[in-house]
């Protein structure tokens, strides 16, 4: 886990920008239908921007908050421009998002309490 948490820390914009990415390129790609996936579309929303806000979360930079205010701003651009692709943009799918972000901060701040406890249970 650890060598893991180390090499997301090491390339977090790399990861980040992927994410990014893929996360834009899924929410314009003009679709008549959206595919059929496994659970709910605000759930999509939640699991897919937590992963966006992880690899940063773990780094920690100084300007993190700065860093979550884009990712809710880019969400929110991508919402008001689904309309002009034969999307839907939706507040809920934004308060989704911005859910998923904080989910994402909150599972790095678990992971590092638990991990700071096994390693004073290891000394």
């Amino acid at each position: 886990m650890l060598t893991l948490l180390t090499l997301i820390k090491r390339y977090w914009i790399s990861i980040t920008l992927f994410i990014l990415t893929v996360i834009t390129f899924l929410s314009l790609y003009p679709r008549d239908k959206l595919p059929p996936a496994p659970g709910s579309d605000k759930t999509h929303h939640l699991v897919a921007y937590a992963l966006l806000m992880f690899p940063a979360a773990v780094k920690k930079p100084n300007y993190l908050p700065a860093i979550g205010l884009f990712f809710v701003c880019w969400s929110g651009a991508i919402e008001l421009l689904q309309p002009f692709v034969n999307r839907y943009g939706e507040f809920k799918d934004l308060a989704a998002n911005i859910a998923g972000l904080v989910i994402g901060f909150v599972i790095v701040k678990i992971l590092e309490r638990l991990l700071q406890l096994n390693s004073n249970k290891n000394q």
